[in-house]
């Protein structure tokens, strides 16, 4: 089974959403956290030679998160290195209208372990998506984030779809959910 490590959204203006300036401090703490965890599940990919895609999301010219600005870039702690594929998304879904499959399946991939950003947008549609396409996926449960929407907090959005996805199925493929800490890569994949 061949494992890839998909990194979405984790762009330097993709949380920055117009929030009271205490959740935004708040919602910036935890991102910081969660980009130290997969700054170390990163570094666990690379020594073991997992392939790795980054996913970027695109806004129209003037928004920040347009292709080519500040906002837009990934964050430089875990900065794609060359040869290591980036995929760029219009959609919450990273394989709508991307050359995504076409990079898992060119490494053989069976297996993705998935970060990143935002829960209740392109975290659940990828998650969902991959499962239908027949992958096994790895959620990260502390490695992915949300700001506050809809009502929720970050906190309760990030809980309410890590039960949610954890076992979700489609077919034989499932969604299984572990804290970075608990994945580490071998020849057989994500381990715990």
């Amino acid at each position: 089974m061949t494992t890839a490590l998909v990194i979405i959204d984790v762009q330097n203006a993709v949380l920055h959403w117009q929030l009271p300036p205490e959740r935004q401090r708040l919602v910036d703490a935890a991102q910081t956290a969660m980009v130290l965890r997969l700054q170390g599940v990163l570094k666990q990919a690379r020594a073991a030679s997992v392939p790795v895609v980054f996913v970027q999301h695109n806004d129209p010219p003037g928004e920040a998160l347009a292709n080519g600005s500040p906002g837009w870039q990934v964050r430089a702690e875990i900065a794609p290195r060359p040869g290591e594929a980036i995929v760029q998304k219009l959609d919450c879904d990273s394989f709508h209208g991307t050359d995504l499959l076409e990079h898992l399946q060119a490494a053989g991939v069976t297996r993705l372990v998935i970060c990143g950003n935002a829960t209740q947008f392109c975290i659940d549609t990828t998650c969902r998506r991959a499962v239908s396409l027949g992958y096994d996926v790895v959620l990260l449960s502390d490695g992915h984030m949300g700001g506050d929407y809809g009502g929720l907090s970050f906190e309760q959005i990030v809980s309410h779809h890590n039960a949610v996805l954890n076992g979700f199925s489609a077919g034989d493929h499932r969604i299984e959910l572990r804290p970075a800490a608990d994945v580490s890569f071998d020849s057989a994949g994500p381990a715990g």
